[in-house]
């Protein structure tokens, strides 16, 4: 019996022994979780691992007063996670929050002055008659809840388009970007609140320094952003969908124009400078063509990462991938960019970064519009990427990659990659599409059918009506009217014969013809 006792005294020694190590190995790094993968810049070696996983689509992460993340899920709920141990809290569910693809509990804003402790989030809603409203809603926040919500602005929503992104400024205004609500008249209208960046007073009311008296718009003519951050010298950047062209970065200014629905990139189409001529607009600091779908954006300013210092860091929806955009020093124009991670985590909704220089991301692969392959065992995940310390332990498990430039964009000219940069985004490699949003080409009787009805598709687009009784998909289509005619023949003849569809080819001169008045 005492040899049996001594015994397994003698194990336990042994294995409180091996856990010590293991934990202050743990401790020298000042997290838990494991390192999954590395990243090799010029001199830096950043270490990527999860501190959480299995969420409902998170939308915003944002650093909190308590030094953890604070983060919003589509279906209603606030959250924090400790990153550094992974510990998860639920602070709020919000329960008239409508979600339906794009719509939900999506931004959210905490105020930086820990004496006016508010947080402030954006967020879709039904009304009993059937109409979506998008709310800007102010809670208060204490060590573990969210308590006195104050509605600050209601206003129209739509099943997309509702923009949703919140920031505050350096002066301590909060800043709304608002989303057209797919009506492209309300981005330029000065009475619309859509389609605008909007600036309140953290009680809700006006500035009195707006530049529109007794009006929260701030700027207009923007088609939906999504991604909205003040820099270190208070310049705020915009990240903006386009349609199917001219996705764009964008320096948002006081009483800027900013050209949607008329100007799409940098007006670079006659009847797009004609425009510009009458009406003065801002350019994009950068436009993207084919459209990457930009997502959340922050601005990176430390020492930690020196090769990302003075860089906006954005996410991407349809490139699943996180765009370093680097800057002049006067913040006015865009130096450079690279592009990582494409296609590795999927769809990357939100960017956080910690005091310290450690950059989170917020993966969106578990809402309407999944990209191939995903959503992975375990998404949606917040990642962490942090410089390692020289000399830090990489467990042989993880995966190594290398920093790229972003490539020159080449002239498309194949069916196959036209669809895929233009088309695959919404109707799937597959082409099967999105139940409820965008139909199928395989076996659609509009694409292997007669070639006008199908041309004038292209051309013109569509206006996606869930009430129309000959529709099921609610998704509107651009007009593709910007494609050569060479391009728009090569995607109609590469859709008309692809999984399983049977069709003649669409030549040319058929799309010249279908041009003319």
């Amino acid at each position: 019996m005492k040899r049996t006792s001594i015994f397994l005294l003698f194990f336990i020694t042994i294995l409180t022994s091996i856990s010590t190590v293991f934990l202050m190995k743990r401790k020298k790094s000042g997290f838990r979780q494991p390192i999954e993968a590395t990243l090799q810049l010029d001199k830096t070696t950043l270490g990527i691992s999860t501190i959480v996983s299995d969420l409902n689509v998170p939308w915003e992460i944002a650093w909190g007063p308590d030094n953890q993340i604070w983060f919003t899920e589509q279906s209603g709920t606030i959250s924090k996670v400790n990153p550094h141990t992974g510990e998860k809290k639920l602070l709020l569910t919000i329960p008239d929050v409508y979600r339906q693809r794009t719509l939900g509990l999506l931004g959210m804003a905490i105020h930086p002055d820990k004496n006016k402790p508010y947080v402030f989030v954006d967020y879709t809603h039904l009304n009993k008659d059937s109409s979506i409203v998008s709310r800007l809603v102010r809670y208060t926040y204490t060590a573990d809840t969210l308590k006195d919500p104050l509605l600050l602005l209601e206003l129209p929503g739509n099943t997309g388009h509702n923009g949703s992104r919140v920031a505050i400024s350096p002066d301590g205004k909060v800043l709304l970007s608002t989303g057209d609500a797919a009506r492209d008249q309300n981005a330029p209208d000065t009475a619309s609140l859509n389609g605008k960046v909007l600036r309140l007073n953290i009680d809700g009311t006006v500035p009195a320094d707006n530049p529109y008296p007794g009006n929260y718009m701030w700027s207009r003519g923007h088609r939906n952003i999504q991604g909205l951050v003040f820099t270190s010298k208070g310049t705020l950047f915009a990240s903006e969908h386009g349609d199917a062209t001219d996705d764009e970065l964008n320096r948002i200014e006081k009483a800027g124009y900013y050209g949607w629905a008329r100007i799409e990139g940098y007006a670079d189409r006659p009847d797009e400078k004609a425009h510009a001529d009458s009406f003065p607009f801002i350019a994009p600091l950068k436009a993207w063509t084919p459209t990457i779908a930009p997502a959340g954006i922050d601005y990176y300013h430390s020492d930690k990462i020196p090769e990302w210092k003075n860089a906006l860091l954005l996410g991407t929806l349809k490139a699943a991938s996180l765009h370093v955009i680097h800057l002049n020093d006067a913040q006015d124009a865009v130096t450079g960019e690279d592009i990582l991670f494409a296609g590795k985590y999927g769809r990357l909704r939100d960017i956080c970064i910690s005091p310290e220089g450690d950059v989170y991301i917020a993966t969106s692969n578990r809402d309407w519009n999944p990209g191939k392959g995903f959503p992975l065992p375990h998404d949606d995940r917040i990642l962490r990427i942090a410089a390692l310390k020289p000399g830090q332990e990489i467990p042989a498990t993880a995966t190594r990659e290398t920093a790229k430039s972003a490539p020159v964009a080449a002239t498309a000219t194949s069916g196959a990659t036209l669809y895929k940069n233009y088309c695959e985004a919404c109707h799937k490699p597959d082409g099967k599409g999105v139940p409820a949003s965008f139909p199928p080409l395989a076996g659609n009787v509009l694409v292997t059918g007669k070639a006008t009805p199908l041309i004038q598709t292209i051309l013109h687009g569509r206006t996606g009506n869930t009430k129309n009784k000959n529709s099921a998909y609610g998704e509107q289509m651009p007009a593709f009217n910007f494609l050569k005619d060479e391009e728009i023949a090569a995607i109609t003849t590469y859709i008309r014969n692809s999984w399983g569809n049977h069709a003649d080819s669409i030549g040319a001169n058929a799309i010249t013809k279908e041009r003319q008045p």
